[in-house]
C-alpha cells in the first residue's frame, strides 16, 4: 500500500501537461476512481462482501416472488421482499473467517429474522389493546436486544440486529397471523440466497474485525456496557413512539432506527455516530430524490445504481459510518420509488425523521446511564 502511495505522489509531481490532460479524460477519471477504491479497499475483499450482498438480496428476492407469483396462497412481491431483507442483512451482519462457520451464522441470522417477524405477528396485536401502536412498542423491544445482544460478540449482535430487522421488515409489510407460513419460508429463502454467494466467494472473502469497545464501566456498578446500550435505544425509541402518538411521524420507524443504531460503546462514539449518520443521510437523500427520474422512467438502471450504493455501503461500513449511511439512504429513496411510491415528501421523510432519532439517541446517550471511559469525560464533551 505504500509503494503505490509512493508511485502516486511521485507521478503527481512529474506531470506533464499531457498527463494533466489525461487525468481529466474518462480514463483518468476511471483510473483515479480505482485507486480510491484501492485506497478504501484494499485486497478488494470489502468489494467482494458487497457484491455478495447485492447477489443474496437478488437470489431471495427473485426466487420469492417467483415461488409466491406460482402459487395461490402467496403473494410475489411481498414474499420475494422479506427473503430478499433478510438475506440481505444477513449477509451483512455475517463476519466469520471461514465457509463453515459462516454458512451457520447465516442459517442462525436468517433464523433471527424469521423470530423477529413473528414477534411481531404474534404479540403487536395484544399491545394495540392498550391503546397504543403495538407494532411500534414491539420495535422497542428489538432497540433493545440490538445494543443488549452485544455482549455475545459479533454472532449476538447480530443476532439482535436481526430480531429487530425482522420485526421492522414485518411493520413495513404488514403482515398478519395468516402469513406465518410466508415469513417461514422467506427465512428458508433468505437462508440459501444468503449461504451459496458466501460458499462460492470463498478465501477472497476476509472479515472485518470488530474493534475493541472503549468503554470502560466503575466495577461498583451493576449494569453491563450492553446492558446500558439496550436500555438507552429503548428509551430513546419508546420517546419516538410517544411522540409520534401526539404529533404523527411521517415515518416513525426510520427515526426508532436511526436512535437505535447510533448508540455506540461510549458517549464520545454515540456523538460521532449521529453525526456521521446525520451528515451521510443528508447527502444521500438529495441524490435518491435527484434520481427519481430515472427510478420512474429507467427503473433497471435505478436497480443498478442502487446495487452500486449497497457495494458501496458495504466497503466503507467498518471506518466509514457516513459513507455508508449515505449509501444506504439513497439506495433505500431509490428502490422505494421503483417499488412504487411517488411522493417525494415521504421519500424526504428519510432525512428528518433520522435527525430526530440521531438526537434522541445522543440525548439518551448523554442522559440515561452514560458510557464514558474513566479521565477522558471531558474531553468527550468538548469533542
Amino acid at each position: 500500500m505504500r509503494t503505490i502511495e509512493a508511485t502516486d505522489l511521485t507521478m503527481t509531481d512529474a506531470a506533464t501537461p499531457n498527463d494533466a490532460r489525461v487525468g481529466k479524460s474518462p480514463f483518468g477519471i476511471l483510473v483515479s476512481a480505482s485507486a480510491w477504491l484501492d485506497r478504501i479497499d484494499p485486497g478488494t475483499h470489502r468489494r467482494i462482501k458487497g457484491l455478495r450482498l447485492v447477489t443474496s438480496y437478488g437470489i431471495a428476492a427473485m426466487f420469492g416472488t417467483l415461488l409466491g407469483n406460482s402459487r395461490g396462497s402467496l403473494s410475489g412481491a411481498l414474499l420475494g421482499s422479506l427473503a430478499g431483507g433478510f438475506a440481505l442483512w444477513a449477509s451483512v451482519f455475517e463476519g466469520q473467517s471461514t465457509r463453515a462457520s459462516s454458512s451457520r451464522d447465516l442459517a442462525l441470522l436468517c433464523t433471527a429474522a424469521v423470530v423477529g417477524a413473528i414477534s411481531m405477528i404474534g404479540f403487536s396485536p395484544f399491545l394495540d389493546r392498550t391503546g397504543w401502536p403495538g407494532a411500534e412498542l414491539m420495535l422497542v423491544t428489538g432497540a433493545f436486544l440490538v445494543g443488549y445482544l452485544k455482549r455475545y460478540g459479533v454472532l449476538g449482535a447480530g443476532i439482535g440486529s436481526q430480531i429487530y430487522i425482522g420485526q421492522l421488515l414485518a411493520y413495513g409489510a404488514g403482515v398478519k397471523r395468516a402469513d406465518l407460513a410466508m415469513v417461514v419460508i422467506a427465512g428458508v429463502i433468505a437462508a440459501i440466497a444468503s449461504i451459496v454467494p458466501r460458499v462460492l466467494s470463498g478465501p477472497a472473502e476476509h472479515p472485518v474485525l470488530a474493534q475493541p469497545s472503549n468503554s470502560v464501566i466503575a466495577t461498583n456498578s451493576v449494569a453491563s456496557s450492553e446492558l446500558r446500550m439496550g436500555l438507552q435505544a429503548a428509551i430513546a425509541a419508546l420517546v419516538i413512539v410517544l411522540l409520534n402518538h401526539w404529533v404523527r411521524l411521517e415515518e416513525s420507524a426510520w427515526a426508532i432506527t436511526a436512535c437505535t443504531y447510533v448508540i455506540a460503546g461510549t458517549t464520545f462514539g454515540t456523538l460521532d455516530r449521529v453525526r456521521r449518520r446525520i451528515i451521510g443521510t443528508m447527502i444521500g437523500v438529495p441524490l435518491g430524490l435527484g434520481c427519481l427520474p430515472v427510478a420512474l422512467h429507467a427503473p433497471m438502471v435505478a436497480w443498478a445504481l442502487a446495487a452500486l450504493a449497497m457495494i458501496i455501503y458495504a466497503m466503507a461500513l467498518p471506518e466509514r459510518y457516513d459513507i455508508a449511511c449515505g449509501a444506504y439512504a439513497f439506495t433505500l429513496v431509490v428502490t422505494l420509488a421503483v417499488s412504487g411510491e411517488s411522493s417525494a415528501f415521504v421519500l424526504a421523510s428519510r432525512a428528518w425523521e433520522t435527525l430526530i432519532g440521531g438526537a434522541l439517541g445522543l440525548v439518551t446517550a448523554l442522559v440515561i446511564l452514560p458510557l464514558r471511559t474513566p479521565g477522558s469525560a471531558n474531553k468527550q464533551l468538548v469533542s
